[in-house]
């Protein structure tokens, strides 16, 4: 396969089954016994990577919500539950869901094996939400694993493609309002931002960036690697949706 068919066929895949734990009904309830509602532990399992950092950081890696928000969600879950905790604790309720799920997915050791040298391959720089998840412990069951590694490559595309946004130049607010309308008040912004035909066009052109930084990692694999990515990631997803 060729690289830039990889990244294509796994974007929405990967996107889709690496936030499936996000508000699954077991995570609320881990999140529920650490004192935390589910936007909480949303916000302060997956920001809790990068450590007990300032909520400007967190609102930069995230990217797409409003600094009120962030101030007010972020420090308020950290008062009551260490960032390093909640990302434990977090990343404790993917895996179970993997262990949950994936059991009966075929292909899991290939895919994992595939996605662990897209992990290894990927530059850090830049990315520090990606970093910080690539550096949490890697569960040794395959189900576990599998789960785990998809989050990461999720937050590999993600901080990418916040990159690729800044570099053309489009409000990262305004290009999250064009891909998810309904989600701006969710995400703190009082009043849709203005949206004009300049930047959906380059909101497109951040997206063919994106898929052509994600062609780096993506490269190091061969060609039986990259099917067992694309199957895999196809399994996963189907197996979580």
């Amino acid at each position: 396969m060729e690289t830039a068919d990889v990244v294509k066929a796994v974007a929405e895949p990967i996107g889709s089954a690496g936030a499936a734990f996000y508000f699954n009904p077991d995570t609320l309830a881990a999140g529920k016994e650490l004192g935390l509602d589910g936007f909480r532990f949303y916000m302060l399992g997956r920001g809790g990577v990068m450590g007990d950092v300032p909520a400007k950081v967190v609102e930069s890696a995230f990217g797409y919500f409003s600094t009120a928000l962030v101030d007010k969600i972020w420090n308020s879950a950290k008062d009551r539950v260490a960032p390093a905790d909640a990302a434990a604790a977090y990343l404790e309720a993917n895996a179970n869901l993997g262990r949950k799920r994936l059991a009966d997915v075929p292909g899991l050791a290939e895919y994992c094996a595939a996605a662990e040298k897209v992990v290894a391959t990927a530059r850090p720089a830049g990315l520090p939400l990606f970093a910080g998840i690539a550096s949490a412990p890697v569960p040794e069951d395959l189900p576990a694993r599998a789960i785990h590694l998809t989050a990461v490559l999720r937050e590999l595309r993600g901080s990418m493609h916040l990159v690729a946004i800044t570099a053309t130049g489009l409000d990262n607010v305004v290009a999250h309002a064009i891909r998810r309308p309904d989600d701006v008040e969710t995400f703190g912004h009082p009043h849709p931002p203005h949206i004009s035909e300049e930047d959906r066009r380059l909101l497109a052109e951040a997206d063919e960036l994106t898929d052509r930084l994600m062609a780096h990692p993506y490269g190091a694999l061969d060609d039986a690697e990259s099917r067992a990515i694309v199957a895999g990631a196809e399994a996963v997803n189907n197996a979580l949706t």
